[in-house]
């Protein structure tokens, strides 16, 4: 009976060791893999770089200041309706900053008659342009941003039946924002400033001089490549 029960005891230990062994040769099962939220700040916003071209409709108003000896110094208050197209690129610098070069050209019509000192007085522009420097700061896919550049428009200036016109060369500082409703697709409005500095005009042998200060307010609609 003593050697029975060493018997059994003995293969008791071994069958436990056996299993032991067994058991660590088995694949453990690993600590599921913890779930964590996805913070903002790695979550991608709209990008807003590339080029994009489009078309805009506004309204233009401003003052032509004109000098000559027979008239003396006089002015001319004009406004109207203006359209065009633009285009760009943009950069983003950051998830935030917006950079980029923005160019405009608008038919604009303004023009205004004045009769000064017995001489009639016309003075007009037909076109305007801007080569702008924008500067933004992005909420996702809305933009606000500060432009600015040169500007660029045709001076027109009639007395008394003589013509002379002139291109001229001036700055523009601005503001607006911009909005992209799909993809591809942005609007904006902006408004800009413009001092287009002083010209001269030969007519019928009588030097006049003039200079246009103007306030442009467009919106526009863009296609984004």
């Amino acid at each position: 009976m003593k050697g029975f029960a060493s018997l059994a005891a003995a293969l008791a230990v071994l069958t436990a060791s056996s299993a032991q062994t067994f058991a660590a040769d088995l694949p453990q099962p690993t600590d599921p893999v913890s779930s964590y939220p996805v913070s903002p700040d790695t979550m991608s916003g709209f990008d807003w770089t590339g080029p994009y071209a489009g078309a805009s409709l506004g309204w233009g108003w401003g003052t032509f200041t004109t000098r000559s000896t027979p008239t003396g110094k006089f002015e001319n208050d004009a406004d109207g309706v203006l359209g065009g197209v633009y285009g760009g690129y943009n950069f983003m610098l950051t998830p935030n900053i917006v950079t980029g070069i923005d160019g405009t050209f608008d038919f604009t019509g303004l023009e205004k008659s004045s009769t000064v000192g017995g001489v009639n007085v016309k003075t007009g522009s037909d076109w305007n342009s801007t080569i702008r420097g924008r500067l933004g700061y992005a909420f996702d896919n809305f933009l606000i941003y500060g432009t600015g550049g040169l500007a660029l428009a045709d001076l027109d200036v009639n007395a008394n039946g003589a013509k002379d016109s002139a291109v001229s060369f001036g700055w523009t500082l601005g503001a607006g924002v911009e909005s992209a409703l799909s993809e591809n697709v942005t609007v904006r409005l902006d408004y800009a400033y413009q001092d287009l500095g002083k010209e001269k005009f030969n007519l019928g042998g009588t030097t006049y001089k003039t200079d246009l200060d103007s306030s442009v307010v467009r919106a526009g609609v863009a296609y984004k490549f």
